[in-house]
Formats: structure tokens, sequence, C-alpha cells
């Protein structure tokens, strides 16, 4: 989904003496996604009014039945109906909730997400029982709102008019990256926040993005922003169909 702001786009080039064939390119390779942030991460102009759309820790709410999945910590719960959908160009449930299960710790193999819909009886569910003591305790549970954004393909430099006009100058690179970060920060009213989560467009990875070769980013977590001793980032990821139908067992796990 290219960025529809075509007015605010070229109001942005002309600020940073971009091309507008360079201007509209890189528009068509940005992708809506929401940011799950605290409050406080939230810019002021958006904390008016504004509904939780997600919790971090504490116990998951499972149906009667469904057991806590074998070998990884409760993570992150996920409000479908309160994920504003015009910044989500993936297909999820439209409501219920997201249960994310995944380990900051260690390799995240046991990882699993699990979808409660709504008016289902649950009940919080002890943790698992295979979990080391670290994991055992529930992490802190912390109130997290939704945060539209933008996320700019990967490969957005190798695009062929954006690289023609990077090859002019080496003072080109750096008028790319100015336009660039002003076009995605243009949506959130300031600066990328320190998120706990991302939602659905381009992963913001540290390695090799694993949103590629078919495979779209669902979620990633910040360790930190659960677990607050662990560095690392958990991305989670699958095709477009098994998102859009909820085969969450198809789904795969990369940390780095």
């Amino acid at each position: 989904m290219a960025f529809s702001d075509e007015h605010a786009i070229a109001k942005l080039a002309g600020e940073h003496g971009v091309p507008a064939d360079v201007a509209a390119e890189l528009a068509g390779l940005l992708r809506p996604c929401v940011f799950l942030v605290t409050y406080d991460g939230l810019p002021e102009t958006r904390r008016a009014d504004v509904r939780p759309a997600g919790r971090t820790g504490g116990l998951p709410a499972l149906p009667e039945g469904v057991e806590w999945p074998n070998g990884a910590p409760f993570v992150l719960t996920v409000d479908c109906a309160a994920l504003p959908r015009d910044s989500i160009d993936i297909e999820l449930p439209l409501d219920g909730q997201l249960l994310f299960f995944t380990t900051f710790k260690y390799e995240p193999e046991n990882s699993a997400v699990l979808h409660v819909p709504p008016g289902v009886p649950t009940t919080d569910d002890p943790p698992s029982k295979d979990l080391d003591d670290h994991e055992a305790e529930p992490y802190e549970p912390r109130t997290l709102y939704p945060l539209p954004g933008l996320s700019i393909d990967h490969d957005w430099y190798s695009a062929p008019a954006t690289a023609q006009f990077a090859d002019g100058s080496t003072d080109h690179h750096e008028v790319l990256d100015r336009f660039v970060e002003a076009v995605v920060n243009s949506v959130q009213d300031g600066p990328l926040p320190n998120a706990v989560a991302q939602i659905g467009g381009f992963s913001n990875q540290w390695q090799v993005p694993p949103d590629q070769d078919g495979l779209v980013l669902l979620a990633q977590i910040a360790g930190n922003g659960v677990d607050h001793s662990l560095f690392t980032l958990n991305l989670i990821v699958g095709t477009r169909d098994d998102i859009a139908a909820g085969r969450w067992e198809n789904l795969q796990y990369e940390q780095q």
C-alpha cells in the first residue's frame, strides 16, 4: 500500500531537494504499520481519548481446553478490535485477542500465536511447568496504545530512480536519508518511538530481514520492552494467506 498523501510527499520532497520522480518512487515503497507503545511513548498530540490496544506480560486468558504452549513464556496480548485498520495492510481478525508466546532468552523455537475470539469464556492460565525460573514468573503487565506509523521497503535505496539520484553526488545519500526519515516520522507527529511491538508493515530488523521471499511481518517485539534485561528483537512472519486464514501454526519466528 502506497502512502496516499501526495501533497505531503511533494511538500517534503521540495523541502529536502528530492526530485519528484524519486519521491513518487519511494512513496510506492511505503507500507503502513501500527506501533504499540506505552502511554509515555505517545506523542502529546495523540494522547487525548486514546484507547488501549494491548498489554505486555501478565497471564494469558485462555479458553477452556486450550493449553499454554510448551516452552515459551507469555509476552503480549493484542486487542484486534482496537487496532486502527487503515494502518494495517495484512488481514488480521477484526476482533478478539492475539496472544503471543515467545522467549527472548533463547532461540524462539517453541513460540506460538493464538487467537481467542470475543465472547469465549476464558481463565487466566498459570505458566507452563517447563519454563525455567527466570521465565516462569509472569512479565510485568503494562498497557500499550496504538500509534499509526509508516515503514519502508528494506531495499528502498536500490530502487531505480532513487539509486540514480544517489549516484549523482555523495551529498544525495544524506538528502535521501533525511527525506525518508521525514516522511516516516510525519505520520506519528515526531521521531519513531521506542515501540514495544510493531504490527504489520516492513520489519525494522537489525540483521537480514525475515519478511521477504513471500513472507510478511505479522509482528516484531522488542525484548527489553517486555523483559527489561534482554536486548533482543523477535520477529514473527508468515505468508499473507496464512495470516488471513488464521493458520498461526505456519508462522515463522526469528530472533536478532
